[in-house]
């Protein structure tokens, strides 16, 4: 039997308490690992803040060199790493791969933006006061920092908090999924064979109680959660002073407008609307196609979710597999089920087995029901028929959530508006919501989350400035 030690201050160790990660497509027991209690969470915590001031100093160049190390070592260890990401999660091997190459890339772009942590010189004589006076502004550390990842993407989520904290000089103790806490415990061993002084970085997986410290305990500066709305909204209420960041998702939305190219939006679409059974925050759930093109647009989307092959995730050729369990799917289950009694009408998929649930394609939809007002989170899309390209844009803006959105359009005039007009923290031409580099800013209003990831935007907030005035 595999057993996967937690990193707790540096150290790799056990606990008493046992946590079992089951393969979500076949049910067989992927590896034992542990979960952290208060003991282990002080150790961390005391070990984190010990290091804060020789990780202050780490001088920039030594810490291109962990973050690299670490990029060259993901890439080295890609197929047995994405092999075991596609276990403990059921995600198919070709998104599995993909997630390790963006993983690497995370790295590389934190160890390049080390080079460009930022300072100002001032000058301060703008007014008679300040003549003979200059301004020097540095960026400091904040402190310690807590990161909570969720499932979905088990290692990259973790990598875009865990990266930014070694590049500013900040440790970090982050908490996996219990479901998928065995990727990110592979990154743990790279890490440790770095230089990067230990305790820096802790991993530990953790039961709600225990980790809720990390959302309660002052000595943490700063909070970066993903999740869901109703937990993070809950914790910042409750972490009192420290910084804090909120991935929370959404139901995105895409519009398809008559000048759009139809076979490239549906052929995004499909990926979007499909790829890890829809257990993206990002994932396409809500489309709207200008009237002229509807019909057109949706016998393709059909045909194409029809010829998605659903199979085991370790085979390359898997479109869509399992969701992380049958409780998720049954819960999509249940809400395709109410919408239907609600009027709904189901184009193709619809059923459950397992934890598997059939790609689905509804129409005729209610912007009150649950496939339309929350976070599905799974593989659902609804299609629905707008008049033109400005009622479009009022049917995505009707939501709660905010995160980002795709427009489908060959006219630079649309997209301007949709630049515009569109309430959401990302908007992506001529793709879908789902599209996400690593470097670029990340995150969302309303509903779907408060501040910003994206590696160089995730340093930033975990900074502080410092003001020297001196004479010059």
């Amino acid at each position: 039997m595999k057993v996967s030690k937690i990193y707790v201050a540096g150290n790799f160790t056990t606990t008493a308490n046992e946590l079992k990660v089951v393969n979500p497509f076949n049910k067989q027991l992927v590896a034992t690992t542990f979960l952290a209690g208060k003991e282990e969470l002080e150790q961390a915590i005391e070990k984190g803040l010990s290091v804060r001031r020789e990780l202050k100093h780490l001088p920039l160049y030594k810490r291109y060199k962990i973050l690299m190390q670490i990029s060259n070592a993901l890439q080295e260890n890609k197929a047995s790493l994405a092999l075991l990401l596609s276990k403990e999660s059921g995600k198919p091997m070709r998104y599995a791969l993909g997630e390790i190459e963006r993983a690497s890339q995370s790295f590389l772009v934190a160890a390049e933006e080390t080079k460009r942590i930022p300072n100002e010189y001032l000058a301060l004589d703008w007014t008679a006061s300040g003549k003979g006076k200059e301004g020097l502004v540095k960026y400091f550390p904040i402190g310690l920092i807590a990161g909570i990842a969720p499932f979905n993407f088990p290692l990259n989520l973790a990598v875009h908090k865990i990266a930014p904290a070694i590049a500013t000089g900040n440790p970090i103790i982050l908490k996996p999924a219990r479901a998928t806490p065995l990727s990110v415990l592979e990154l743990a061993k790279i890490i440790d064979k770095t230089d990067l002084p230990k305790g820096a970085v802790s991993i530990l997986p953790m039961n709600r109680v225990s980790g809720n410290q990390l959302v309660t305990d002052s000595r943490f500066s700063k909070l970066s959660f993903t999740g869901s709305p109703q937990v993070g909204w809950l914790m910042k209420s409750k972490a009192g002073k420290k910084r804090i960041t909120l991935e929370l998702g959404g139901n995105a939305g895409v519009l398809i407008s008559k000048k759009a190219d139809l076979e490239r939006a549906v052929k995004k679409c499909l990926i979007g609307s499909f790829a890890y059974s829809g257990q993206v925050c990002i994932h396409v759930q809500r489309i709207y196609v200008e009237s002229t093109v509807f019909d057109a647009f949706t016998k393709m989307m059909i045909q194409g979710t029809k010829q998605l092959k659903q199979g085991n995730p370790e085979d390359m050729d898997t479109d869509i597999s399992s969701m992380i369990d049958e409780n998720n799917a049954k819960r999509v289950a249940s809400w395709v089920a109410d919408a239907v009694a609600d009027g709904a009408q189901i184009l193709c998929g619809g059923k459950r087995q397992g934890t598997y649930f059939e790609p689905t394609i509804l129409t005729h939809t209610k912007p009150e029901m649950n496939v339309c007002r929350l976070e599905i989170f799974g593989p659902v899309v609804t299609i629905e028929k707008v008049a033109n390209f400005e009622e479009g844009i009022k049917a995505i803006n009707a939501s709660d959530y905010g995160l980002q959105a795709g427009v489908f359009t060959d006219s630079i005039q649309e997209i301007n508006q949709s630049f515009d007009e569109l309430e959401v923290g990302g908007v992506i031409h001529n793709d879908v919501p789902t599209f996400r580099v690593d470097h670029m800013p990340y995150g969302g209003i309303k509903n779907s989350g408060f501040g910003r990831e994206g590696i160089k935007y995730a340093m930033r907030d975990m900074l502080e400035a410092k003001l020297l005035v001196k004479d010059s």
